[in-house]
């Protein structure tokens, strides 16, 4: 089936279940969701009505029926280069920058790889559903998911860049946000690609439960990252990224730091992870504390990496070898970035020029 003929497909299903204008705004949307010969029919029906300050979309959303074929091609914006998102990466650095007492001196790094990290991980490899395409976080029920709490603090954050470079989409905005942090922070450079569009009428929202659980186990870990197309060396890899940033009860149940330099990319984590650990007496949520100096914590999926031999190899790997840990964090990290969208053949990340890089020409 061709593109016009599976457009004019959906503007048929439109009109026989009465469709608005909304709803004729949501095929024309779709256009850049079903790639020539998806074999793809679409029902149309009432949402949930969502509170979410950031979208005031009450109306109708799309989803696929089962067994529909959906593929996410990415949509650059005409005439944009990466000068134009370094000029982006560039503007979130500076106001990172400006903000760094932030959350008691842990700054927004970990704040945005966070953002980036949960708009990406609910992507499935079964059926190339969630991840960061569409930016779908402000829509329900995603918007309203127990894992994504203290999350819109992230976004509000970006959001004046929205305004300022109007052309960028949500998915773009916020995955580039991480990588901004990453690399600010002290990290590897991370290879992102543009092309993620804002769907106003979503055409897949991830249910709840598709991020992780930090009160489970290793089989819960494992079975987790494959459903993203992860292996065990990758999984271990991601998880990495607690280096940065830390929790607090009133978002995750959750609370304290894992390091002491939690506003500094490193392999920190790994290291400090292959101490001594005991459970946390306390009245919150099951989590540890080191040995050492009952100051830093661990989740219990945190501990479960060293509890379980195929992922206990990989942490010991990355203690001893922080540009290891680097090199496949780069690699794991620019994958989540990219899952379910779809680029064109031979299309090339961009390398994105820190703060310090620039000042240094």
């Amino acid at each position: 089936m061709s593109t016009l003929a599976l457009k004019s497909s959906i503007s048929r299903i439109a009109k026989a279940t009465g469709s608005s204008s909304r709803a004729r705004s949501s095929t024309f949307l779709l256009s850049g969701l079903i790639g020539t010969g998806a074999v793809a029919s679409y029902l149309y029906y009432n949402n949930n009505k969502n509170n979410n300050n950031n979208n005031n979309n009450n109306g109708k959303i799309v989803k696929p029926l089962l067994g529909a074929a959906i593929i996410k091609n990415a949509q650059i914006p005409e005439g944009k280069g990466i000068q134009d998102y370094q000029s982006v990466y560039n503007a979130i650095a500076s106001k990172i920058e400006e903000h760094l007492d932030f959350d008691k001196g842990a700054g927004y790094y970990g704040q945005l790889v966070r953002l980036s990290w949960h708009t990406s991980g609910t992507y499935s490899k079964y059926d190339n559903t969630g991840g960061s395409y569409a930016g779908t976080m402000v829509y329900a029920p995603e918007s309203s998911d127990g894992e994504n709490a203290g999350l819109a603090v992230g976004r509000d954050f970006l959001v004046e860049f929205k305004d300022k470079f109007p052309w960028i989409s949500r998915g773009d905005l916020w995955t580039l946000g991480g990588v901004v942090a990453v690399q600010e922070a002290g990290g590897p450079k991370v290879p992102w690609r543009p092309g993620r569009t804002d769907l106003y009428d979503a055409a897949s929202v991830p249910a709840n439960g598709r991020l992780p659980d930090a009160s489970r186990d290793g089989k819960y870990v494992r079975d987790l990252f494959k459903r993203m197309g992860f292996n065990d060396r990758e999984t271990v890899a991601l998880i990495g990224a607690h280096c940065l940033g830390q929790c607090h009860t009133y978002n995750s149940g959750f609370d304290g730091a894992w390091g002491p330099q939690f506003n500094r990319f490193t392999n920190d984590f790994y290291v400090r992870l292959l101490g001594g650990w005991h459970v946390r007496k306390w009245d919150g949520k099951k989590q540890y504390q080191d040995d050492e100096t009952n100051t830093f914590m661990m989740l219990p999926t945190d501990i479960a990496l060293k509890e379980e031999s195929y992922f206990l190899k990989y942490v010991k790997e990355y203690a001893k070898d922080e540009e290891l840990f680097f090199k496949d964090f780069a690699k794991a990290y620019s994958t989540l970035l990219e899952l379910g969208v779809s680029y064109p053949r031979g299309s090339k990340p961009f390398i994105f020029k820190t703060v310090e890089e620039q000042e240094d020409e």
